[in-house]
Protein backbone atom coordinates (compact mmCIF):
# COMPACT_ATOMS: atom_id res chain seq x y z
CA UNK A 1 0.00 0.00 0.00
CA UNK A 2 1.64 3.67 -1.25
CA UNK A 3 1.99 5.65 1.67
CA UNK A 4 -0.31 8.83 1.84
CA UNK A 5 0.69 11.81 -0.20
CA UNK A 6 1.42 15.04 1.57
CA UNK A 7 1.47 18.92 -0.04
CA UNK A 8 4.96 19.41 -0.99
CA UNK A 9 4.80 22.79 1.08
CA UNK A 10 2.58 25.22 2.95
CA UNK A 11 1.98 28.06 0.10
CA UNK A 12 0.65 24.51 -2.03
CA UNK A 13 -1.73 23.46 0.96
CA UNK A 14 -2.93 27.25 1.28
CA UNK A 15 -3.60 27.92 -2.16
CA UNK A 16 -5.40 25.16 -2.96
CA UNK A 17 -7.53 25.38 -0.11
CA UNK A 18 -8.40 29.08 -1.10
CA UNK A 19 -8.98 27.84 -4.99
CA UNK A 20 -11.77 25.63 -2.96
CA UNK A 21 -13.24 28.22 -0.96
CA UNK A 22 -12.69 30.93 -3.83
CA UNK A 23 -15.11 29.37 -6.70
CA UNK A 24 -18.82 30.95 -7.65
CA UNK A 25 -19.12 31.94 -4.08
CA UNK A 26 -16.94 34.87 -4.15
CA UNK A 27 -17.30 35.65 -7.89
CA UNK A 28 -20.55 35.19 -9.12
CA UNK A 29 -22.93 34.57 -5.58
CA UNK A 30 -21.32 37.38 -3.92
CA UNK A 31 -21.63 40.31 -6.15
CA UNK A 32 -25.13 39.54 -6.88
CA UNK A 33 -25.87 39.09 -2.84
CA UNK A 34 -24.54 42.57 -2.11
CA UNK A 35 -26.16 44.29 -5.04
CA UNK A 36 -29.53 43.25 -3.92
CA UNK A 37 -28.69 43.41 0.20
CA UNK A 38 -27.68 46.87 0.63
CA UNK A 39 -24.11 47.06 -0.98
CA UNK A 40 -21.29 48.11 1.90
CA UNK A 41 -23.49 47.35 4.67
CA UNK A 42 -23.71 43.34 3.25
CA UNK A 43 -19.73 43.40 2.73
CA UNK A 44 -19.00 44.68 6.15
CA UNK A 45 -21.63 42.36 7.50
CA UNK A 46 -19.62 39.34 5.41
CA UNK A 47 -16.45 40.53 6.60
CA UNK A 48 -17.26 40.09 10.31
CA UNK A 49 -19.26 37.15 9.83
CA UNK A 50 -16.27 34.82 7.85
CA UNK A 51 -13.79 36.25 10.56
CA UNK A 52 -15.53 35.37 13.29
CA UNK A 53 -18.16 32.45 12.52
CA UNK A 54 -16.65 30.66 9.18
CA UNK A 55 -12.94 31.28 10.40
CA UNK A 56 -13.07 29.00 13.73
CA UNK A 57 -15.67 26.15 11.69
CA UNK A 58 -12.61 26.73 8.83
CA UNK A 59 -10.20 25.61 11.60
CA UNK A 60 -12.24 22.72 13.20
CA UNK A 61 -12.09 21.34 9.82
CA UNK A 62 -8.99 21.96 9.30
CA UNK A 63 -7.71 20.68 13.17
CA UNK A 64 -9.95 17.36 12.49
CA UNK A 65 -8.65 17.07 9.24
CA UNK A 66 -4.64 17.07 10.20
CA UNK A 67 -5.62 14.77 13.19
CA UNK A 68 -7.02 12.02 11.33
CA UNK A 69 -4.35 12.08 8.15
CA UNK A 70 -7.22 9.80 6.12
CA UNK A 71 -10.31 10.65 4.47
CA UNK A 72 -13.29 12.05 6.41
CA UNK A 73 -15.06 9.04 6.74
CA UNK A 74 -12.14 6.99 7.96
CA UNK A 75 -10.88 10.06 9.98
CA UNK A 76 -14.23 10.39 12.59
CA UNK A 77 -13.40 6.72 13.03
CA UNK A 78 -10.41 7.18 14.56
CA UNK A 79 -10.99 9.98 16.38
CA UNK A 80 -14.11 8.75 17.74
CA UNK A 81 -14.30 4.75 17.81
CA UNK A 82 -17.58 3.03 18.29
CA UNK A 83 -19.75 6.15 17.43
CA UNK A 84 -21.84 7.47 14.75
CA UNK A 85 -19.60 10.35 14.11
CA UNK A 86 -18.84 9.12 10.69
CA UNK A 87 -21.60 9.44 8.99
CA UNK A 88 -20.25 13.14 8.96
CA UNK A 89 -18.31 12.05 6.33
CA UNK A 90 -20.52 9.96 4.19
CA UNK A 91 -22.62 13.48 4.60
CA UNK A 92 -19.59 15.46 2.97
CA UNK A 93 -19.29 12.22 0.19
CA UNK A 94 -23.05 12.44 -0.41
CA UNK A 95 -23.00 16.52 -0.76
CA UNK A 96 -19.33 16.42 -2.88
CA UNK A 97 -21.38 14.54 -5.49
CA UNK A 98 -24.34 16.80 -5.24
CA UNK A 99 -22.34 20.01 -5.31
CA UNK A 100 -20.34 19.18 -8.04
CA UNK A 101 -23.33 17.34 -9.68
CA UNK A 102 -25.10 21.18 -10.14
CA UNK A 103 -21.15 22.96 -10.33
CA UNK A 104 -20.70 21.67 -13.25
CA UNK A 105 -23.29 22.83 -14.92
CA UNK A 106 -22.70 26.24 -14.34
CA UNK A 107 -18.40 25.05 -15.16
CA UNK A 108 -20.23 24.29 -18.66
CA UNK A 109 -22.00 27.40 -19.11
CA UNK A 110 -18.70 29.32 -18.42
CA UNK A 111 -16.73 26.95 -21.15
CA UNK A 112 -20.15 28.12 -23.47
CA UNK A 113 -19.01 31.88 -23.12
CA UNK A 114 -15.75 31.63 -23.03
CA UNK A 115 -16.02 29.90 -26.54
CA UNK A 116 -17.67 32.47 -28.03
CA UNK A 117 -15.69 35.68 -26.72
CA UNK A 118 -12.92 33.60 -28.20
CA UNK A 119 -14.27 33.74 -31.77
CA UNK A 120 -15.89 37.09 -31.33
CA UNK A 121 -19.63 35.36 -31.13
CA UNK A 122 -20.43 37.83 -28.36
CA UNK A 123 -21.11 41.11 -29.56
CA UNK A 124 -23.67 42.95 -30.61
CA UNK A 125 -26.67 40.36 -28.72
CA UNK A 126 -29.72 40.33 -25.96
CA UNK A 127 -27.40 38.51 -23.69
CA UNK A 128 -30.62 37.87 -21.76
CA UNK A 129 -32.03 35.63 -24.36
CA UNK A 130 -28.08 34.32 -25.42
CA UNK A 131 -27.97 32.71 -21.80
CA UNK A 132 -31.71 31.62 -22.41
CA UNK A 133 -30.98 29.85 -25.71
CA UNK A 134 -27.31 28.29 -24.32
CA UNK A 135 -29.15 26.75 -21.04
CA UNK A 136 -32.30 25.33 -23.33
CA UNK A 137 -29.94 23.80 -25.78
CA UNK A 138 -29.51 19.96 -24.55
CA UNK A 139 -26.93 19.02 -26.93
CA UNK A 140 -24.53 21.78 -26.41
CA UNK A 141 -24.98 22.04 -21.92
CA UNK A 142 -24.30 18.46 -22.02
CA UNK A 143 -21.36 18.98 -23.81
CA UNK A 144 -19.88 21.70 -22.32
CA UNK A 145 -21.00 19.74 -19.00
CA UNK A 146 -18.68 17.01 -20.00
CA UNK A 147 -16.15 19.47 -21.26
CA UNK A 148 -15.97 20.94 -17.64
CA UNK A 149 -16.11 17.55 -15.79
CA UNK A 150 -13.29 15.89 -17.63
CA UNK A 151 -10.63 19.24 -16.87
CA UNK A 152 -11.90 17.95 -12.93
CA UNK A 153 -11.13 14.75 -13.45
CA UNK A 154 -7.77 15.23 -15.26
CA UNK A 155 -6.45 17.14 -12.48
CA UNK A 156 -7.90 14.97 -9.49
CA UNK A 157 -6.23 11.43 -11.17
CA UNK A 158 -2.76 13.47 -11.19
CA UNK A 159 -3.08 12.98 -7.21
CA UNK A 160 -2.03 16.00 -4.68
CA UNK A 161 1.33 16.69 -5.96
CA UNK A 162 0.91 16.34 -9.49
CA UNK A 163 -2.86 17.31 -10.15
CA UNK A 164 -4.37 19.12 -7.28
CA UNK A 165 -1.88 20.98 -5.99
CA UNK A 166 0.39 22.00 -9.08
CA UNK A 167 -2.90 23.31 -10.70
CA UNK A 168 -3.42 25.27 -7.84
CA UNK A 169 -0.26 27.03 -8.01
CA UNK A 170 -0.42 28.32 -11.59
CA UNK A 171 -4.43 28.71 -11.77
CA UNK A 172 -4.35 31.05 -8.46
CA UNK A 173 -1.47 33.83 -9.04
CA UNK A 174 -3.58 34.13 -12.96
CA UNK A 175 -6.62 34.64 -10.64
CA UNK A 176 -5.40 37.39 -8.68
CA UNK A 177 -3.33 38.85 -11.80
CA UNK A 178 -6.62 38.51 -14.25
CA UNK A 179 -8.80 40.46 -10.84
CA UNK A 180 -6.63 42.83 -10.37
CA UNK A 181 -6.38 43.80 -14.47
CA UNK A 182 -10.60 44.01 -15.04
CA UNK A 183 -10.63 45.94 -11.59
CA UNK A 184 -8.21 48.25 -12.51
CA UNK A 185 -10.38 48.45 -15.89
CA UNK A 186 -13.20 48.97 -14.12
CA UNK A 187 -12.05 51.63 -12.06
CA UNK A 188 -10.91 54.03 -14.90
CA UNK A 189 -14.18 53.91 -15.96
CA UNK A 190 -16.08 57.45 -16.18
CA UNK A 191 -18.74 57.29 -13.40
CA UNK A 192 -16.81 54.36 -11.82
CA UNK A 193 -16.61 55.92 -8.19
CA UNK A 194 -20.55 55.68 -7.64
CA UNK A 195 -19.40 51.77 -7.74
CA UNK A 196 -16.76 52.26 -5.44
CA UNK A 197 -18.84 54.18 -2.87
CA UNK A 198 -21.77 51.70 -3.22
CA UNK A 199 -19.21 48.88 -2.11
CA UNK A 200 -17.50 50.67 0.68
CA UNK A 201 -19.68 53.27 1.94
CA UNK A 202 -21.98 52.25 4.27
CA UNK A 203 -25.80 53.21 4.04
CA UNK A 204 -27.20 52.07 7.49
CA UNK A 205 -31.02 52.59 6.83
CA UNK A 206 -30.14 49.57 4.83
CA UNK A 207 -29.02 47.38 7.91
CA UNK A 208 -31.80 44.75 8.91
CA UNK A 209 -31.93 41.47 10.54
CA UNK A 210 -32.14 40.02 7.08
CA UNK A 211 -28.80 41.29 5.53
CA UNK A 212 -27.18 39.83 8.26
CA UNK A 213 -28.60 36.73 8.18
CA UNK A 214 -27.59 36.47 4.23
CA UNK A 215 -24.34 37.81 4.50
CA UNK A 216 -23.43 34.82 7.33
CA UNK A 217 -25.13 32.30 4.72
CA UNK A 218 -22.97 33.83 2.03
CA UNK A 219 -19.44 33.75 5.11
CA UNK A 220 -20.88 29.87 4.97
CA UNK A 221 -20.99 29.49 1.27
CA UNK A 222 -17.80 31.18 0.18
CA UNK A 223 -15.58 29.29 2.46
CA UNK A 224 -16.48 25.72 1.12
CA UNK A 225 -17.05 24.58 5.04
CA UNK A 226 -19.84 21.53 5.98
CA UNK A 227 -19.17 19.44 3.34
CA UNK A 228 -15.37 18.21 4.50
CA UNK A 229 -13.79 19.18 2.04
CA UNK A 230 -11.15 21.64 3.91
CA UNK A 231 -10.85 18.57 6.18
CA UNK A 232 -9.75 16.15 3.05
CA UNK A 233 -7.01 19.01 2.49
CA UNK A 234 -6.05 19.13 6.13
CA UNK A 235 -5.47 15.66 6.08
CA UNK A 236 -2.38 15.83 3.66
CA UNK A 237 -1.01 18.26 6.15
CA UNK A 238 2.00 17.37 8.15
CA UNK A 239 2.39 18.31 11.31
CA UNK A 240 5.09 20.94 10.97
CA UNK A 241 2.36 23.93 9.49
CA UNK A 242 1.00 26.24 11.79
CA UNK A 243 -3.00 25.58 11.12
CA UNK A 244 -4.61 29.02 12.75
CA UNK A 245 -2.28 31.06 10.30
CA UNK A 246 -3.33 28.61 7.35
CA UNK A 247 -7.22 28.89 7.87
CA UNK A 248 -6.68 32.77 8.80
CA UNK A 249 -4.93 33.30 5.00
CA UNK A 250 -7.45 31.22 3.47
CA UNK A 251 -10.26 33.80 4.92
CA UNK A 252 -8.62 36.27 4.53
CA UNK A 253 -7.92 35.75 0.92
CA UNK A 254 -11.46 34.85 0.35
CA UNK A 255 -12.59 37.85 1.75
CA UNK A 256 -9.85 39.95 -0.77
CA UNK A 257 -10.87 37.96 -3.60
CA UNK A 258 -14.78 38.69 -3.13
CA UNK A 259 -14.40 42.40 -2.97
CA UNK A 260 -11.81 42.45 -6.12
CA UNK A 261 -15.09 40.39 -7.71
CA UNK A 262 -17.10 43.95 -6.33
CA UNK A 263 -14.35 45.94 -7.65
CA UNK A 264 -14.55 44.79 -11.20
CA UNK A 265 -18.27 44.50 -11.30
CA UNK A 266 -20.12 47.70 -9.37
CA UNK A 267 -17.66 49.85 -11.11
CA UNK A 268 -18.46 49.24 -14.16
CA UNK A 269 -22.35 48.66 -13.45
CA UNK A 270 -22.83 52.22 -12.53
CA UNK A 271 -20.62 53.55 -14.91
CA UNK A 272 -22.52 52.30 -17.12
CA UNK A 273 -26.05 52.88 -16.05
CA UNK A 274 -26.89 48.95 -15.09
CA UNK A 275 -28.57 47.66 -12.34
CA UNK A 276 -26.40 46.35 -9.18
CA UNK A 277 -29.95 44.75 -8.13
CA UNK A 278 -29.58 42.30 -11.05
CA UNK A 279 -29.83 39.13 -9.56
CA UNK A 280 -28.05 35.82 -10.16
CA UNK A 281 -27.67 36.71 -14.41
CA UNK A 282 -25.29 39.73 -13.34
CA UNK A 283 -22.27 38.07 -14.92
CA UNK A 284 -23.53 35.94 -17.51
CA UNK A 285 -25.93 38.90 -18.74
CA UNK A 286 -25.15 42.51 -17.66
CA UNK A 287 -21.66 41.68 -17.44
CA UNK A 288 -21.00 40.99 -21.00
CA UNK A 289 -23.14 43.91 -21.93
CA UNK A 290 -20.94 46.35 -20.21
CA UNK A 291 -17.64 44.90 -21.63
CA UNK A 292 -19.33 44.99 -24.83
CA UNK A 293 -19.68 49.18 -24.25
CA UNK A 294 -16.08 49.43 -23.61
CA UNK A 295 -12.52 49.69 -26.13
CA UNK A 296 -11.17 46.64 -26.15
CA UNK A 297 -13.97 44.74 -24.30
CA UNK A 298 -13.93 41.26 -26.01
CA UNK A 299 -9.70 40.99 -24.65
CA UNK A 300 -11.60 41.69 -21.07
CA UNK A 301 -14.21 39.83 -21.64
CA UNK A 302 -12.17 36.30 -22.35
CA UNK A 303 -10.21 37.27 -19.50
CA UNK A 304 -12.96 37.48 -17.27
CA UNK A 305 -14.59 33.94 -18.43
CA UNK A 306 -10.97 32.34 -18.25
CA UNK A 307 -10.80 33.98 -14.38
CA UNK A 308 -14.39 32.22 -14.41
CA UNK A 309 -13.00 29.21 -15.43
CA UNK A 310 -10.15 28.89 -12.96
CA UNK A 311 -12.57 29.72 -9.91
CA UNK A 312 -14.71 26.97 -10.46
CA UNK A 313 -12.57 24.50 -11.31
CA UNK A 314 -10.36 25.02 -7.86
CA UNK A 315 -13.43 24.52 -6.07
CA UNK A 316 -14.87 21.34 -8.32
CA UNK A 317 -11.44 19.96 -8.22
CA UNK A 318 -12.19 19.84 -4.10
CA UNK A 319 -15.48 18.39 -4.36
CA UNK A 320 -14.04 15.71 -6.86
CA UNK A 321 -11.63 15.16 -4.09
CA UNK A 322 -13.73 14.95 -1.10
CA UNK A 323 -15.33 12.13 -3.01
CA UNK A 324 -12.57 10.07 -4.66
CA UNK A 325 -11.01 10.65 -0.87
CA UNK A 326 -13.42 8.70 0.58
CA UNK A 327 -13.63 6.14 -1.91
CA UNK A 328 -10.27 4.90 -2.31
CA UNK A 329 -9.87 5.16 1.50
CA UNK A 330 -5.99 3.55 1.85
CA UNK A 331 -6.00 2.16 -1.07
CA UNK A 332 -4.23 5.26 -3.04
CA UNK A 333 -3.38 3.30 -5.87
CA UNK A 334 -6.65 3.65 -6.83
CA UNK A 335 -6.60 7.24 -7.37
CA UNK A 336 -7.13 7.17 -11.17
CA UNK A 337 -9.74 4.82 -11.37
CA UNK A 338 -11.62 6.07 -8.81
CA UNK A 339 -11.65 9.85 -10.36
CA UNK A 340 -12.76 8.85 -13.79
CA UNK A 341 -15.29 6.49 -12.45
CA UNK A 342 -16.97 8.86 -9.77
CA UNK A 343 -16.47 12.23 -12.17
CA UNK A 344 -18.31 10.18 -14.94
CA UNK A 345 -21.33 9.11 -11.89
CA UNK A 346 -21.51 12.69 -10.99
CA UNK A 347 -21.69 14.15 -14.30
CA UNK A 348 -24.83 11.30 -14.94
CA UNK A 349 -26.33 12.46 -11.52
CA UNK A 350 -25.94 16.30 -13.03
CA UNK A 351 -27.99 15.50 -16.49
CA UNK A 352 -31.22 16.60 -14.63
CA UNK A 353 -29.73 19.61 -13.45
CA UNK A 354 -28.22 20.69 -16.89
CA UNK A 355 -31.68 19.92 -18.43
CA UNK A 356 -33.40 22.26 -15.84
CA UNK A 357 -33.52 25.00 -18.31
CA UNK A 358 -34.81 23.28 -21.51
CA UNK A 359 -36.40 19.78 -21.64
CA UNK A 360 -37.07 19.31 -18.05
CA UNK A 361 -37.92 23.14 -17.52
CA UNK A 362 -41.31 21.92 -16.93
CA UNK A 363 -40.17 19.94 -14.12
CA UNK A 364 -41.14 21.56 -10.28
CA UNK A 365 -39.70 20.44 -7.44
CA UNK A 366 -40.15 22.50 -3.96
CA UNK A 367 -40.94 25.46 -6.17
CA UNK A 368 -38.11 25.59 -8.62
CA UNK A 369 -36.02 23.41 -10.84
CA UNK A 370 -33.98 20.16 -10.60
CA UNK A 371 -31.38 22.82 -10.28
CA UNK A 372 -32.39 25.05 -7.47
CA UNK A 373 -33.15 21.85 -5.54
CA UNK A 374 -29.65 20.54 -5.60
CA UNK A 375 -28.50 24.26 -4.50
CA UNK A 376 -30.68 24.57 -2.25
CA UNK A 377 -30.64 20.53 -0.75
CA UNK A 378 -26.60 21.27 -0.56
CA UNK A 379 -26.07 25.67 0.30
CA UNK A 380 -29.01 25.74 2.34
CA UNK A 381 -29.32 22.43 4.21
CA UNK A 382 -26.31 20.38 3.85
CA UNK A 383 -23.56 22.82 4.27
CA UNK A 384 -25.44 23.95 7.73
CA UNK A 385 -25.78 20.95 8.81
CA UNK A 386 -21.96 19.82 8.29
CA UNK A 387 -20.90 22.75 9.98
CA UNK A 388 -22.77 22.38 12.98
CA UNK A 389 -21.82 18.59 13.15
CA UNK A 390 -18.26 19.57 12.50
CA UNK A 391 -18.20 22.62 15.25
CA UNK A 392 -20.26 19.91 17.64
CA UNK A 393 -17.62 17.42 17.25
CA UNK A 394 -14.35 20.19 17.74
CA UNK A 395 -15.90 21.51 20.45
CA UNK A 396 -17.21 19.15 22.65
CA UNK A 397 -16.21 15.57 21.40
CA UNK A 398 -12.21 16.42 20.86
CA UNK A 399 -10.66 17.06 24.26
CA UNK A 400 -8.32 20.49 25.33
CA UNK A 401 -5.21 18.38 25.29
CA UNK A 402 -6.19 17.00 21.77
CA UNK A 403 -6.97 20.32 20.19
CA UNK A 404 -3.97 22.49 21.87
CA UNK A 405 -1.49 20.17 20.74
CA UNK A 406 -2.78 20.22 17.41
CA UNK A 407 -3.54 24.15 17.16
CA UNK A 408 -0.01 24.79 19.14
CA UNK A 409 -0.86 28.45 19.38
CA UNK A 410 -1.42 31.00 22.95
CA UNK A 411 -3.80 29.26 25.60
CA UNK A 412 -6.14 33.01 24.50
CA UNK A 413 -6.40 32.01 21.23
CA UNK A 414 -7.65 28.87 22.26
CA UNK A 415 -9.50 29.51 24.24
CA UNK A 416 -11.48 31.58 22.28
CA UNK A 417 -11.53 29.45 19.69
CA UNK A 418 -13.32 27.13 21.52
CA UNK A 419 -15.85 29.21 23.04
CA UNK A 420 -16.62 29.82 18.98
CA UNK A 421 -17.09 26.46 18.35
CA UNK A 422 -18.80 25.63 20.73
CA UNK A 423 -21.29 28.46 21.39
CA UNK A 424 -21.49 31.43 18.62
CA UNK A 425 -21.02 28.75 15.39
CA UNK A 426 -23.80 26.65 16.52
CA UNK A 427 -26.45 29.84 17.32
CA UNK A 428 -25.02 31.62 13.98
CA UNK A 429 -25.97 27.98 12.10
CA UNK A 430 -29.47 28.08 14.08
CA UNK A 431 -30.59 31.55 13.21
CA UNK A 432 -29.73 30.86 9.82
CA UNK A 433 -31.92 27.72 9.70
CA UNK A 434 -34.97 29.46 11.31
CA UNK A 435 -34.66 32.45 8.87
CA UNK A 436 -34.97 29.66 5.74
CA UNK A 437 -37.85 28.18 7.77
CA UNK A 438 -39.52 30.93 8.14
CA UNK A 439 -39.19 32.45 4.24
CA UNK A 440 -40.37 29.02 2.86
CA UNK A 441 -43.22 29.20 4.92
CA UNK A 442 -44.46 32.35 4.53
Amino acid sequence: MAPREQWTSKIGFILAAAGSAIGLGAIWKFPYMAGTNGGSVFVLLFIISTIAIGLPILLAEFVIGRMGQADAVTTFKRLAPGSKWNLIGWLGFAFGFIVLSFYSVVGGWILSYLARALIFKLNGLDYGLMFDSITANPIEILLSQAVFMLLTIWIVQGGIKAGIERASRWMMPLLFIFFIILAIRSLTLEGAMEGVRFLFVPDWSLLTGETFILALGQAFFSLSVGVTGMLTYASYLSREERLGQSALNVSLLNIVISILAGLVIFPAVFALGQSPAEGPGLIFVVLPAIFEQIPFGNLFMIIFFILMLFATLTSSISMLEIVVSTGIRKRVDRRRRAAWVFGLLIFIIGIPSALSFGLLSGVNVFGGTIFDFADLLTSRIGMPIGALLISIFAGFVLTKKQTIDELNTHPAIHALWKFLVRFAAPVAIAIIFIAWIIEITL
